[in-house]
This record gives C-alpha cells, sequence and structure tokens, in this order.
C-alpha cells in the first residue's frame, strides 16, 4: 500500500499529492531552507554538478515545484532551454513569478505535467533531473521508464533524494528530528499537518540505495550509481540511457 498525505481520503497518490503541494506552495521555499538549515541548497547545487560533464543544452527538470534546480541550473550550466514539470499548478505560479523576476522566461518554461505522462516526444531531452519528487510518483517504475523515453541516447538522469543514515549517532539524530521535530515545526508553520507527517512516511518506504539502483536497471537505465550526501541523509543517483 502506498503512502499518501490524507490517509482519510480515497483520492489517488496523485491528486493527494497535488493537493499537499498546492496547499503549501505559498511557504514552501521558506519551509525547505528553515527546515533544511539551508543544506538543500547545496544539495541541489551537487545535483546540477553531475550533468556539467555531459553539457546539457535540453533540460528537463521533473517535480520542479517552484523552480529551485531549473533556476540554479541555468545559474551553473548555461542551458538553451529548460522545461520544468508538476503536478501542483500554485507550485508552478510560485516559480513562474521567481522565473519573471530573473528574467529568465525565455529560458525557462514550467509546465503542469505528470510524471507518468509526460507530455514530450520520445528522445526529446539531453539531460533530466528530479530533485525530492520520485518518492511522490505514484507508480514508481512508470514514471521513470517516462522519463527514460523522453531522453535521448545516452542522456542522463540525475536524482535527489532522501535516505536513511545508519551510522551512529546520525541515524539516531536523523529518525528524531524527522519524526518529532520536523511534523510539528512543519504544521506550525505550514498549516498543514498531513505534509509533514507524509515526509518522513514516503522516506521511510522509499527504496534508497542499491534498492533504488536495481529499480533504475530494471525500466532500461545503465550505469546507475549512488552518491551519499551529508553522512547519508541523502543520496544523488545518478544514470544514462543506453546509446
Amino acid at each position: 500500500m502506498s503512502v499518501v498525505p490524507y490517509k482519510e481520503k480515497s483520492t489517488s497518490k496523485r491528486v493527494q499529492v497535488e493537493e499537499m503541494f498546492d496547499h503549501i506552495a505559498p511557504k514552501y521555499d521558506f519551509l525547505n531552507r528553515f527546515l533544511s538549515l539551508g543544506i538543500d541548497i547545496i544539495w541541489r547545487k551537487k545535483l546540477i554538478a553531475k550533468l556539467k560533464k555531459s553539457n546539457p543544452k535540453y533540460i528537463l527538470d521533473i517535480a520542479t515545484g517552484t523552480a529551485d534546480v531549473a533556476l540554479a541550473t541555468v545559474q551553473k550550466l548555461q542551458p538553451e532551454r529548460i522545461v520544468g514539470v508538476d503536478i501542483s499548478n500554485l507550485m508552478l505560479e510560485v516559480g513562474r513569478k521567481k522565473i519573471k523576476n530573473r528574467n529568465l522566461s525565455s529560458i525557462i518554461e514550467l509546465i503542469q505535467a505528470d510524471s507518468e505522462n509526460l507530455p514530450f516526444a520520445q528522445n526529446e531531452f539531453d539531460a533530466a533531473t528530479v530533485a525530492f519528487g520520485v518518492r511522490n510518483f505514484e507508480r514508481l517504475e512508470i514514471g521513470l521508464a517516462e522519463i527514460l523515453r523522453v531522453l535521448k541516447p545516452g542522456a542522463t538522469l540525475a536524482v535527489l533524494e532522501f535516505s536513511k543514515p545508519k551510522t551512529f549517532p546520525v541515524k539516531q539524530i536523523y529518525q528524531f528530528y524527522f519524526q518529532y521535530i520536523l511534523p510539528k515545526v512543519g504544521n506550525w508553520l505550514s498549516k498543514d499537518a498531513s505534509a509533514y507527517t507524509y515526509l518522513p512516511e514516503s522516506v521511510d518506504k522509499f527504496p534508497y540505495g542499491k534498492d533504488f539502483l536495481l529499480i533504475l536497471g530494471k525500466v532500461g537505465f545503465k550505469n546507475s550509481q549512488c552518491h551519499s550526501l551529508t553522512f547519508g541523509i541523502a543520496s544523488i543517483y545518478t544514470a544514462q540511457k543506453p546509446s
């Protein structure tokens, strides 16, 4: 059974995740910085750095949210175009304002779309990124297969996602923070009690590390690698579409 934000509702995970992000969209950026102590900014920069060698010109950013990765990618890689997709239109609206304020509307386009049904042709993008989004896919393998479909042969997928640290005392501190501190503070600031209860639950159920690498291989990616971040709190996964 998949983890959903609103257990009392019978709607699909996709619908519930969209509703959740619509609720927290106005405070999402602040909550990210506050609850991660700003470490999420460093993690996103490391994610983007994984694409530097291939120098992609046309990039797809999935679960783009408020476009943090897309904006940072323009700064770091100078691509010709980035398309960001997300199921939450209110998150995208926040992102569009940020893009407009930085005069980057000619480079970054945001589209409301589902990762399991991407509105793009086969073999279209030079690279794809997903930051803290694969946990929210309703059907993980189908979403990853869709990303594979729209990538050009040889193109790179880079995924940033939470993991579970295993070493003492990081493991114990992490578990205490995720189970007790983050839900209370997140609820207080976002006024959505479910959003920051769903976060640790979805992290706990996510097939991280070697398990996620196996799934990438199963759907057709090759050369999959896992790069641990900050004592194992998060990981970056890279993989290529076969040439």
